[in-house]
């Protein structure tokens, strides 16, 4: 009874902002954390609404709250007439798998998983590239030689993070310390801003002047916590520049924006392809961000050399290591 009222109530939540009759029916599917993350699901959505405005197309949605709506509500996407799915984040890899299996007329994209079907798009990046160069910038702004990192839940992709950013740090300053601590190990990880705030302050108490959140919501409150301590933060995923002026160092810019879009205008026009996507510095799938926010915190002489570094990044002259498990 309790799965009968919990695929309802799937079924009328995607009826908010839902395509209506038209032809063509996209569909995005959030992952936890919430549409308004001012993150990972929040760039997600962005690129949708640009989609959506540039086309008048509207699409259907819905945010997970709970592990086991994800492939209820890609099923009912697809049950529905979708004519593209959109799923956002890893955890979602398995409930698409085996949906896109059963819907082999449906298209898919999946975000920072692969899921190896012909009728699967699988969009991933080169987290390690941009977190590089935020890491860079850490250790240039950082006086006390210590900087910090606040990751959500602890799995490979945000290790992936953390990997670029200390060789960034250590790139400029090879007797920098890097202190990493995580939310946690289960998907709450992601939606902890408490927790966030807590692990930020505890690493400012031990001398860190920087931290870089990469951590979803819980993120904005390492965020917070920088901006009351008078420290500098780095954001993730989209620009978060704005969030506290002055504090905000800057952000590594994941385009899960652009990826989502790309899937769905590629869609609709009749360029949309399966396989595997992975986007880096060269893709322009990550990057950091400087805008009047931040502008008095990245000097001529931090960016010139960030910039030196992304073109090394780019031509292949510097290597950049991935997470490896």
């Amino acid at each position: 009874m309790k799965k009968l009222f919990a695929a309802a109530a799937i079924a009328l939540a995607m009826g908010t902002g839902a395509a209506g009759a038209q032809e063509f029916q996209p569909a995005l599917v959030f992952d936890m954390g919430g549409k308004f993350d001012k993150s990972f699901n929040e760039a997600a959505y962005n690129g949708a609404e640009r989609f959506k405005k540039e086309t008048g197309v509207a699409y259907r949605e819905f945010e997970v709250t709970n592990e086991a709506q994800r492939e209820q509500a890609i099923r009912n996407m697809a049950r529905r007439g979708a004519t593209v799915i959109a799923g956002i984040g890893f955890a979602q890899e398995t409930a698409m798998t085996k949906v896109a299996g059963e819907f082999p007329n449906t298209k898919f994209c999946i975000v920072d998983a692969v899921v190896k079907q012909p009728n699967v798009q699988s969009i991933v990046f080169k987290e390690h590239e941009g977190s590089y160069l935020v890491g860079m910038a850490a250790a240039l702004a950082s006086k006390s030689g210590k900087v910090g990192f606040v990751g959500g839940m602890d799995i490979p992709l945000i290790r992936n993070f953390l990997v670029g950013y200390e060789q960034g740090v250590k790139h400029v300053n090879p007797n920098a310390e890097v202190i990493a601590n995580f939310v946690g190990t289960t998907p709450a990880a992601w939606n902890d801003p408490g927790r966030g705030g807590e692990l930020a302050r505890s690493q400012f108490d031990r001398g860190a002047d920087v931290v870089y959140a990469a951590a979803g919501a819980s993120g904005l409150g390492a965020l917070r916590a920088a901006a009351d301590a008078g420290k500098l933060s780095i954001g993730v995923d989209s620009n978060q520049n704005h969030l506290h002026p002055g504090s905000v160092l800057t952000s590594m810019l994941k385009r899960v924006d652009v990826a989502v879009y790309n899937c769905l205008k590629s869609a609709k026009d009749g360029s949309w392809k399966g396989g595997t996507l992975s986007l880096g510095l060269k893709e322009e799938g990550v990057g950091y961000a400087v805008d009047d926010n931040n502008r008095k915190l990245i000097t001529a002489d931090m960016e010139k050399k960030l910039q030196e570094a992304r073109q090394q990044i780019v031509a292949g002259q510097l290597p950049v290591r991935a997470y490896q498990q």
